[in-house]
């Protein structure tokens, strides 16, 4: 007999996970920059909370559900937008469907590997994410497409400058998969039979174009020839945000802000709600974990508008730590990917039902009925855990010129 294609815990998916796939493409999904220092703390962080349990007066039942930007789920996870998931041949589909039947929100990437019209037939409550790149006509007709989709939210992600130079070394990913690219990477994807059958039981290689950035009437880029064309865009403005978020003239999520002041600003900008992210460790490395970052962040704007977290979440008790520090819901990227890797659609279920029944254990422990009656009374704060960047006063509270980061 095979084993048992459950896994209790987010670590054994990955586990599972680095196992199954090509080092190139497990280490796409661990990717990271410089020393790693971000990615470690965002996980690190999380462990540094402890709770505080009550003995008696336990809830029977509980409510794990919100909404977010009106939509509901089902309980306070979403799936956050990744690109090119070459790790299943259905990629972001069988994503979809998993969060479809788990009730919660796809995020999808424009440089996913699958068409946002096919992922919004997989999973209607789908947020289409859009980087700044390119020109502000080509910025619209992905905008106009994703809608004409069904898509119920835009998420625009700035918190990435793509670090070059790994310590631990960059995996070397092709831009097309041919028959000479095939053969220089047959020594490390041989050894890994059952990525290999997936994708010859699908007859069909993994595709590293990007369809969602394809123009009218021309041709998917691939990767990286997306990649090249947000790196030849000018950086956005505050004042393109708010034009991007007119254009849009929906719910509106700006993912990547780790800083109050830049808090304020997207408030200005008529932003719907923001994620506190460092891009999960692929941004500037030596930057403080989200969680640290964002109490200051939901006191300053969380009266005004929906906090989200993204960076460092494994387990339902994560979940439950956000949440008591001001997040509304958390999103997911590497924990979903490690599940979809380890075992496709049921993997990724298999991941959202790891985290759901943590979050229903930490609420049933902490006393409460609701994940909107957690709060920080709930957790062991270690003292000088919590970060304000951007706030105009450094650690101790005293006056400083101007704002200045604390890593």
């Amino acid at each position: 007999m095979g084993r048992n294609p459950w896994f209790e815990t987010v670590a054994e998916a990955q586990r599972r996970a680095k196992k199954r796939l090509p080092s190139t493409v497990y280490g796409a999904l661990v990717a990271g920059s410089e020393r790693g220092r971000t990615i470690d703390d965002n996980t690190a962080a999380f462990d540094e909370l402890g709770f505080a349990p009550r003995v008696v007066g336990h809830q029977a039942e509980r409510d794990l559900s919100t909404t977010v930007l009106g939509v509901p789920l089902s309980f306070p996870v979403l799936i956050s937008p990744t690109g090119v998931q070459a790790v299943d041949p259905e990629g972001e589909v069988a994503v979809a469907r998993a969060a479809a039947s788990r009730g919660v929100v796809m995020g999808l990437s424009s440089f996913a590997g699958k068409a946002v019209e096919e992922v919004a037939e997989a999973q209607p409550d789908l947020f289409y994410q859009l980087y700044w790149s390119g020109t502000r006509a080509t910025m619209v007709q992905r905008m106009d497409r994703a809608r004409a989709a069904g898509a119920k939210a835009l998420i625009v992600t700035l918190d990435w400058s793509f670090s070059h130079g790994r310590d631990w070394g960059s995996p070397a990913i092709p831009d097309r998969l041919d028959l000479k690219t095939m053969l220089r990477f047959a020594p490390d994807v041989l050894p890994h039979p059952g990525w290999l059958l997936r994708f010859a039981k699908s007859r069909r290689l993994p595709d590293l174009s990007v369809p969602n950035l394809r123009p009218p009437g021309g041709e998917a880029p691939t990767f990286f020839g997306a990649y090249g064309e947000w790196m030849q865009t000018t950086p956005p403005t505050w004042e393109d945000v708010t034009w991007l978020r007119a254009e849009w003239g929906g719910p509106f999520l700006l993912k990547g802000v780790s800083r109050v002041d830049d808090a304020k600003r997207a408030v200005d900008a008529g932003v719907s709600a923001l994620s506190v992210s460092n891009h999960g460790g692929n941004n500037l490395d030596t930057t403080p974990a989200t969680i640290r970052v964002l109490p200051a962040i939901a006191d300053a704007v969380g009266h005004q508008i929906e906090v989200l977290l993204d960076g460092g979440v494994r387990r339902g008790g994560d979940v439950a730590k956000a949440l008591a520090l001001g997040a509304r819901a958390v999103l997911i990227g590497r924990a979903y990917l490690w599940g979809l890797a380890a075992n496709g659609q049921a993997g990724v279920e298999n991941v959202l039902d790891i985290l759901r029944a943590g979050l229903d254990s930490a609420v049933l422990g902490l006393g409460h009925s609701s994940v909107h009656e957690l709060t920080p009374d709930d957790l062991v704060i270690p003292p000088g855990f919590r970060l304000e960047l951007g706030g105009g006063s450094d650690l101790s509270g005293h006056d400083t010129p101007a704002p200045a980061a604390r890593a």
